[in-house]
């Protein structure tokens, strides 16, 4: 990830052009930049040390808002307890950006550096689910679902980095790399009273325990609240906000019980120079203190500046997204973009979010005009899961609407047109009673779109190689 200056300023000069910016925005962002590229070595290694663990941070802030909380309610539980979501989220949910409207989720957090915590799945019948297993750094490192270990009860003991020990019969060990593990269950429903209904049976029926509670009674205990949480701020505005000396306390904190992979020893080594080593406290006597406010800002220009430079992204008709999701590797600056716009990505095979930001014109998409997305016949998005196209906001949030419709797919029953294409009407108002059930309702402003499609085809026709390939997104012209 490291880069010279000179370098540096090349790819953001032009990538800056890129984006078309006017003069004046330019101005605004190449002053900032070329001022950081002058702060020396140092500057950029601490931007590059930021990047490294936005993935970490993130994760811990998240998971205290998630469970600072007594005993579960609403989105929240205490730690090793689920949260059991009974319903989709609305347009006031601001947990996690980009949440999806097509699952209920039942989530966890638990800490498996003292101990193993074990998962008992019932049968599922058949349902379309999966539980990804994310460590600290946002890796998927399991995940048992309908696509890869079908849909039977099933037992797994998830256990530390540092644990060695027998499980009892019958119960399969999934290794976390890190203390810190969130299991992010998602199953599928259709929205109708029944369904809820067959959906809440079966998450009552998921089962988390410490193994040393294992097969026997066991009544979690309550949550500890810390009332210092700020449990209303988005987390991405709360650690944008942090400035650089505390968040590189925080994250060599978080570094003790979560250790960076071996994969990462080069790359962790040089942040030596400016205090952070892993296992160790934040030294800041090693750190300028001037750059406090200006490394966060920076650095978080150039993770969002991968839409357009990341080779993991891959942009088609206007869509965009990442080949690479849930397993980074050393892409560091990758892992970064989707902890920032999609915290809790799957794995491209258990899922693909196609993105679009701007119409088949190249302009941003706007609530005061009409759009139409056309899938010709026989070319809805193939998948062995479900699909759904989902409407956010300018930062990947829901939008409140009249028919509280935040995405939109074959469950809404979907009107095809005489030749057998299928269009989606995107736009503030309603196109009409004949066209509602097509229609994804808009913002005023600005909006971005995503197309979810879970379990991807790998093979033809399929989004992974290429075979199949998301229509573009037109705006309606008026005679």
């Amino acid at each position: 990830m490291s880069i010279d200056r000179r370098q540096a300023l090349a790819v953001l000069s032009a990538t800056v052009s890129s984006l078309g910016m006017s003069r004046s925005a330019r101005a605004d962002f190449d002053g900032p930049v070329v001022r950081a590229l002058e702060g020396g070595e140092d500057f950029w290694l601490a931007q590059d040390a930021y990047i490294y663990g936005y993935p970490l941070v993130t994760m811990e802030m998240t998971r205290r808002i998630m469970t600072n909380v007594a005993s579960p309610e609403g989105t929240r539980a205490p730690m090793g307890q689920f949260v059991k979501a009974r319903k989709y989220p609305d347009a006031s949910f601001r947990d996690v950006t980009a949440p999806n409207a097509d699952t209920l989720y039942t989530i966890a957090w638990i800490d498996v550096g003292n101990e193993p915590w074990v998962l008992s799945m019932p049968d599922m019948k058949d349902r379309y689910f999966l539980f990804p297993m994310l460590d600290g750094w946002t890796n998927v490192f399991q995940v048992p679902g309908k696509r890869t270990t079908g849909t039977k009860a099933q037992t797994y003991a998830i256990t530390g980095p540092n644990w060695k020990g027998t499980l009892p019969a019958g119960v399969k060990e999934y290794k976390s790399p890190t203390s810190i593990v969130w299991i992010l269950g998602r199953i599928y429903c259709t929205g109708t009273p029944e369904d809820y209904a067959a959906v809440h049976a079966a998450q009552d029926a998921f089962k988390l325990v410490p193994l040393s509670a294992y097969g026997k009674s066991y009544t979690p205990p309550a949550g500890k609240v810390d009332a210092s949480i700020d449990m209303k701020t988005a987390v991405r505005d709360q650690v944008n906000r942090l400035d650089a000396v505390a968040y590189f306390t925080l994250l060599a904190q978080l570094m003790k019980q979560n250790p960076p992979a071996s994969a990462d020893a080069a790359e962790v080594a040089k942040f030596a120079k400016i205090g952070l080593v892993p296992g160790r406290d934040f030294d800041a006597s090693k750190f300028d203190v001037a750059f406090a406010k200006r490394v966060p800002q920076v650095a978080f220009d150039r993770i969002m500046l991968q839409f357009k430079v990341n080779k993991a992204i891959r942009n088609v008709n206007g869509w965009a997204f990442d080949s690479e999701a849930g397993i980074y590797s050393t892409n560091y600056l990758n892992r970064a973009l989707i902890t920032a716009i999609g915290l809790g990505a799957n794995r491209i095979q258990d899922a693909c979010y196609p993105s679009s930001q701007k119409d088949a014109d190249d302009k941003d998409y706007f609530g005061s005009n009409k759009y139409v997305m056309r899938f010709p016949k026989g070319q809805l998005p193939p998948v062995g899961g479900f699909w759904s196209l989902t409407m956010y906001d300018e930062n990947y949030f829901f939008v409140p609407n009249p028919i509280n419709r935040q995405s939109i797919s074959a469950r809404q029953n979907l009107k095809s047109n005489p030749d057998g294409s299928v269009d989606l009407y995107i736009q503030k108002d309603s196109p009409g009673p004949d066209k509602e059930s097509n229609w994804l309702p808009a913002p005023a402003g600005k909006f971005i779109l995503m197309l979810r499609m879970y379990w991807p085809n790998e093979r033809s026709p399929s989004i992974i190689n290429g075979t199949w390939k998301p229509p573009p997104v037109r705006k309606v012209t008026t005679s």
